[in-house]
């Protein structure tokens, strides 16, 4: 080194950074713990309108995408519940999906989940306002050793999807979602002939009571990614192929990690098209291959999300045309 230069400094990344941005979002990597710490993230306290996600599942074995375990999850999950919740806006609400998990080297299902749940609630001080599950009946069946090999259990084909909020009377609208009636409906519609009167139950039925046409008929807390009858009309485009197969096809041509355990698309569509209006804020603090942002991009809501892995987010960019 020539006498009288200072040798450069290495310069190094910052623990959060913008990694991109679109029209209606932006993408930041980092872990959730340092981003919540982040100028641009603590801006969004009070502002969230759903905050919607699939954070690391609490499995009892370590997966590659980084999950922790045991207690040591339910002791991170404590610790970042407050703070994620200080991101909702006053009628906003926290969507989180589980998954279930097994003992190790046992066919005996882990409490985990349900642990992980009430430990999130009781941290952040929210109101549950509702138990769904998620039904996949394509999922592979799982777990393998108990299922394919031994034969003892049953195929694991649901998630847990719990929705809270800071009031017991957060944004929601079901006629938003509501879907196609059944045949049987149809016909009474067209008939308007039905049997009317007391139920077994109890219940009585007026003789016009189901006469009206809503629409559409309730949904229910099943949500079967797989039938299109259990999915709202407006709703079906987001049940297409193709969302992931562009995806899966920009990580290959960029020698690209797909994410292991991606969000479902028509999941994440129900829940905004249910919970919030256009322009509403969308925060996903485990982004993954931003599912969340896509979505939240189609369907006119402006999002944030964070992603610790710089691989995960980078392939992430295959699910936008326009990217700045």
């Amino acid at each position: 080194m020539a006498a009288g230069k200072t040798p450069k400094k290495a310069v190094e990344k910052p623990s959060v950074f913008e990694s991109y941005r679109t029209k209606r979002g932006k993408m930041f990597v980092g872990r959730i713990e340092d981003a919540l710490d982040h100028t641009a993230v603590r801006r969004l306290e009070g502002k969230v309108n759903l905050l919607l996600t699939s954070p690391p599942f609490p499995l009892v074995r370590k997966k590659r995408y980084g999950n922790l375990t045991g207690e040591e999850y339910l002791a991170w999950l404590e610790e970042l519940a407050p703070r994620l919740a200080k991101l909702l806006a006053e009628d906003g609400s926290i969507v989180i999906e589980i998954g279930n998990a097994w003992e190790a080297g046992r066919p005996e299902m882990s409490t985990l989940p349900l642990e992980a749940l009430l430990t999130f609630k009781k941290a952040a001080n929210l109101h549950l306002c509702q138990h769904l599950i998620c039904h996949n009946p394509a999922r592979l069946p799982g777990p393998a050793a108990w299922v394919t090999v031994k034969r003892v259990r049953l195929k694991d084909s649901y998630t847990h999807v719990w929705w809270l909020s800071k009031t017991a009377d957060p944004k929601a609208d079901n006629r938003r979602v509501l879907l196609p009636y059944g045949k049987d409906m149809k016909a009474l519609l067209r008939t308007k002939q039905y049997n009317a009167g007391r139920r077994p139950s109890g219940h009585v039925i007026s003789d016009t009571g189901f006469l009206k046409n809503n629409g559409g008929s309730i949904a229910p807390n099943v949500i079967d990614l797989e039938a299109a009858q259990h999915v709202p009309s407006s709703l079906l485009k987001f049940s297409n192929t193709a969302w992931d197969a562009r995806y899966r096809a920009y990580c290959k041509k960029h020698r690209l990690e797909a994410h292991p355990a991606r969000m479902q698309t028509t999941l994440a569509a129900f829940f905004m098209q249910f919970l919030t209006d256009d322009n509403d804020l969308v925060f996903d603090p485990f982004g993954g291959s931003n599912t969340t942002g896509a979505v939240a991009e189609e369907m006119g809501r402006r999002w944030v999300v964070v992603e610790s892995s710089v691989d995960y987010a980078e392939g992430s960019r295959g699910r936008f045309e326009q990217i700045q």
